[in-house]
């Protein structure tokens, strides 16, 4: 138990390391820190070098003074350094010792030093008066390591010049560059943490202040259920990303509200259209069962099997319409010939079809597509003219620029101005004359609608001097041809 306790709350803790506040702090941290380390670093660096070229310069410049006194004869009998851890001494050609700082305690000691032009660098000056050869001991109050230079100059005896030459050592004590870096090296590295976790600190609070918005908007979405899609999420007054995240998350309640809506209107009226065929043929059943004898059978198997037709053209049409919209039918990338999908269907419909059809102004027309939703169009489409039509259907296919043009049109009712965009809802129902008509479902345009615009097509009802006019557009596959109309299929119209 106590083993599940502690790998719970492990877990836990992983679980706040990776949220975007924590990642964002631990980044900043981390960035923050070794950027000032690698100042720090840097800066230390930098002093100690600065450091460092200051004392050789001034060890220089003492060593120009010392040369220049050397060079006119005027060595006094010692030489006081400028500090009092700087050090002097002047050497002849056969290595004795001319002059020395009063505080060198042993001036042999620096004429075993042979710095470049650069200097030379020894850890400390000796306390003995003859070491051995490399040896250097620590003397007390040493001020070491020392930077040593030397220069070499030809000085006057009595008036007539000498030929040996004098050589000018000076070594300068580098305890202060030590002293300072290490210094600051240790402020550094005290302070460096403190300003990280200052750092850490500031961005876990600023972090938390500008993903507070966040959280109440995802606490908002998370109570919203799908019996209260009409809530929406504050949004805040300033115009930055969490406004941006706002504002969609309430354009997506509205998408959601509108589909669901659409959904609980389509069960609706998908289980008021599924009950009306039902009823009529559990009627039709009911009252020939009671009256056994006195019942036409044939009859009562026709109204039967007619209303059987309709439930499942009905059913059809609603599974049509459930693929389309779960995007489960893409079109596919296949060529289709309308006109001879359209004369199939004309002799589908010949034989039962009331009205004559004509076909004079149909021509080729190729597009690209599924070719059984496009024939659900061209079907669809027939039968909702020979539904309505009173005497004649006259179906056009022309291609015009880089569309082919179906029109199918009726000489019906029509359809006013006012329902043209009403007529491709589903289960759309205008007036008497149109909607008890026989066969018809209320989803024929619908599905045309659906269809054609997966299609990339268009469709509308156009203005007719009689009846409905339907116009459909689709992408020509051929790149268009500007013949407005043909010869017809066959060259013949088709009529019953």
């Amino acid at each position: 138990m106590a083993r599940r306790s502690q790998t719970g709350g492990l877990r836990r803790a992983l679980a706040r390391l990776t949220t975007v506040r924590a990642r964002a702090t631990i980044a900043a941290v981390v960035v923050v820190g070794a950027a000032l380390a690698v100042g720090g670093f840097g800066l230390v660096g930098l002093l100690g070098a600065s450091i460092e070229e200051g004392i050789e310069a001034s060890a220089n410049t003492q060593l120009a003074d010392i040369a220049s006194l050397a060079g006119a004869g005027q060595l006094p009998t010692r030489l006081a350094g400028s500090r009092g851890d700087t050090f002097a001494e002047v050497l002849d050609s056969s290595g004795g010792v001319v002059v020395a700082s009063a505080s060198l305690a042993d001036p042999a000691q620096l004429s075993r030093v042979h710095p470049s032009l650069d200097g030379a660098v020894i850890p400390r000056l000796t306390s003995t008066s003859t070491p051995a050869e490399g040896d250097l001991y620590q003397r007390d109050g040493d001020d070491g390591p020392y930077l040593v230079v030397s220069r070499t100059v030809v000085a006057p005896t009595h008036g007539v010049l000498q030929k040996g030459p004098l050589t000018v050592y000076v070594a300068a004590s580098l305890r202060p560059e030590g002293v300072t870096t290490g210094t600051v090296a240790l402020a550094l590295a005290c302070g460096l943490p403190v300003l990280v976790i200052m750092v850490g600190a500031l961005v876990w609070v600023l972090s938390g202040r500008a993903l507070r918005p966040v959280e109440a908007i995802r606490a908002e979405v998370a109570d919203i259920s799908g019996r209260d899609l009409h809530r929406r999420v504050s949004e805040p007054l300033a115009g930055d990303e969490v406004a941006s995240l706002a504002r969609t998350m309430n354009a997506m309640l509205d998408r959601l509200e509108s589909s669901a809506s659409h959904q609980r209107r389509f069960v609706a009226d998908a289980s008021h259209e599924l009950r009306s065929p039902l009823t009529v043929l559990q009627a039709t059943l009911e009252v020939a069962l009671t009256h056994p004898k006195d019942c036409a059978w044939d009859a009562v198997a026709g109204d039967a099997l007619e209303e059987a037709r309709r439930l499942q053209r009905l059913v059809e049409d609603l599974l049509v319409l459930a693929r389309a919209d779960e995007g489960t039918e893409a079109p596919r990338s296949q060529v289709v010939d309308l006109d001879e999908m359209i004369l199939k269907e004309a002799g589908r419909l010949r034989p039962r079809s009331r009205v004559s059809l004509d076909l004079h102004r149909v021509s080729g027309g190729r597009v690209r597509g599924n070719p059984e939703q496009l024939s659900r169009v061209v079907q669809n489409l027939l039968d909702n003219a020979e539904r309505h039509a009173d005497s004649s259907v006259t179906v056009e296919l022309s291609t015009s620029g880089r569309q082919v043009v179906l029109v199918v049109a009726d000489d019906g009712p029509g359809i006013p101005v006012a329902y043209r965009e009403q007529v491709f809802e589903r289960f759309a129902r205008l007036d008497e004359a149109r909607s008890q008509h026989e066969g018809g479902t209320g989803l024929g345009l619908a599905i045309v609608k659906q269809i054609v615009e997966i299609h990339g097509g268009t469709i509308e009802v156009a203005s007719s001097a009689t009846g409905a006019k339907l116009v459909i557009g689709l992408p020509c596959l051929d790149g268009g041809d500007t013949s407005a109309g043909g010869a017809g299929v066959d060259g013949l119209p088709f009529s019953p």
